[in-house]
């Protein structure tokens, strides 16, 4: 079975009775609780040693799950190290929401990820825009969320390889919601929804997605390439 890490800061659910309310397990109790009915699912905070992420848990992930906020400057920079070298050697990462400022997904980009926002409770429509794609398996033409915080364009990431989800918000804005890069040997999925203070990640459809994309970042069975100076395939003939 697949090892799954979620990892999140879980400093809005000690802080916010709202956050409280709506995640009494934490963002990554949440989660976690969906995804362990296909995987092997453990978790991980920002207070705990190494932030829960220690080079024996790294080792035996195959997908770490990231959600962030308000605490990305205290995720400490080896920490960040460690994860960009497992992505590279070919683990999976799936970020959500207000894990674009991560350090960890600002790195793989190499760009600010920055973006409008706004908490208005405005209805957002997530469109189906790769129907084919493995991550939208099982979801219809759209994925509708009464409530979520705004994300608007211009989106600072660098060209996604594959865009499979474009939100529609109710002030007008649009953005580019489900995006997937390749880095290394490793596969990383962005997925836009997730705010704190609402219910999204009990939504069925929002779990399905997640669940997908677990599955499509997953490591693939090969060795990562060798770099550096490399000795001829064939015979070099004397000139």
């Amino acid at each position: 079975m697949m090892n799954v890490v979620v990892w999140n800061e879980n400093r809005h659910e000690q802080t916010n009775p709202k956050v409280r309310e709506v995640y009494p397990e934490g963002i990554h109790g949440a989660i976690a609780g969906f995804l362990e009915q296909e995987f092997d699912v453990k978790t991980a905070t920002l207070d705990e040693p190494e932030h829960g992420l220690t080079d024996e848990v790294l080792q035996e992930t195959d997908v770490l799950v990231w959600w962030g906020h308000k605490a990305h400057d205290e995720v400490k920079d080896e920490i960040v190290e460690k994860v960009h070298k497992r992505v590279l050697e070919g683990m999976g990462l799936v970020v959500l929401h207000s894990g674009h400022f991560s350090k960890i997904f600002k790195k793989l980009m190499g760009t600010t990820c920055d973006l409008k926002w706004r908490e208005a409770d405005e209805k957002e429509r997530l469109w189906v825009v790769a129907p084919s794609h493995p991550i939208t398996d099982g979801i219809g033409e759209y994925i509708e969320l009464e409530k979520e915080e705004m994300y608007g364009e211009h989106f600072d990431i660098p060209a996604p390889d594959e865009l499979i989800f474009t939100s529609w918000f109710e002030g007008g804005e649009v953005f580019r919601s489900g995006c997937t890069y390749q880095r290394g040997n490793g596969r990383i999925f962005y997925f836009r929804p997730g705010h704190e203070t609402y219910p999204t990640y009990y939504h069925p459809d929002i779990q399905r997605v997640i669940e997908n994309g677990v599955n499509w970042v997953k490591p693939v069975d090969r060795k990562r390439p060798v770099y550096g100076n490399a000795k001829p395939i064939e015979t070099i003939q004397p000139k």
